[in-house]
């Protein structure tokens, strides 16, 4: 009984395994290869044969739909993690460094993401949703800790992330996003009074009374 049991448990495990290894593997390569990397370099890089590959999944389509809903779960994860981190800031800073390599990957599945995107109206309530709740958890952390502006959302955020990836398409455009963010992020805190008030007396000009 127990060996049968064992033998019917195996292959699930490994199977489990082999998905996770081609999900893992798609995702580098769609990163640096875009949709128009074979299915075959997806199989060579997980360790797997192209008959395990379209066993999980028969389509392209599939694939990539499969890999953008693991990123969206793995960005909601890190939130659930970062929700005790000591600094709410810093944590909301890790985070949108996290997205920014999903939208790497996203980009590079662009273009067969955007037919199954059009028609799965679920996939885009699941990420949406997703997203939004993650990055709406710390935002809300840092504002009530005094250390972030209250008058952001989080569908602002997430549209100055999207925007600033969309908008640089050169080798090393996540440099350029990661340093943006940092400023961003830096532009949204709340300054302690003593440093408002220094930096005002810098920038104020003193004022002298002309001579009758």
């Amino acid at each position: 009984m127990d060996d049968h049991t064992d033998q019917t448990r195996k292959p699930r495990a490994d199977a489990v395994r082999n998905r996770e290894r081609v999900l893992e593997a798609a995702k580098l390569v769609f990163n640096a290869g875009g949709s128009e990397a074979s299915l075959e370099a997806v199989a060579k890089r997980a360790g797997v044969g192209i008959g395990t590959l379209y066993r999980h999944f028969p389509t392209r389509e599939a694939l990539f739909e499969a890999v953008y809903r693991r990123e969206v779960e793995q960005l909601s994860e890190l939130a659930e993690q970062l929700k005790n981190a000591k600094d709410p800031v810093e944590a909301l800073r890790r985070w949108l460094r996290s997205a920014v390599e999903f939208v790497a990957t996203k980009k590079g599945m662009s273009a067969a993401l955007a037919l199954t995107y059009q028609s799965s109206s679920e996939l885009a309530a699941f990420s949406m949703e997703r997203l939004t709740k993650a990055i709406g958890s710390l935002l809300d952390r840092a504002v009530a800790a005094g250390q972030m502006r209250g008058d952001i959302s989080p569908e602002d955020l997430l549209r100055a992330l999207i925007g600033m990836c969309y908008m640089h398409d050169q080798p090393g455009w996540q440099s350029s996003v990661l340093r943006m963010l940092g400023v961003f992020v830096d532009g949204l805190r709340v300054q302690p009074p003593a440093k408002a008030k220094a930096r005002s007396s810098r920038t104020t000009k003193p004022t002298t009374k002309r001579k009758r």
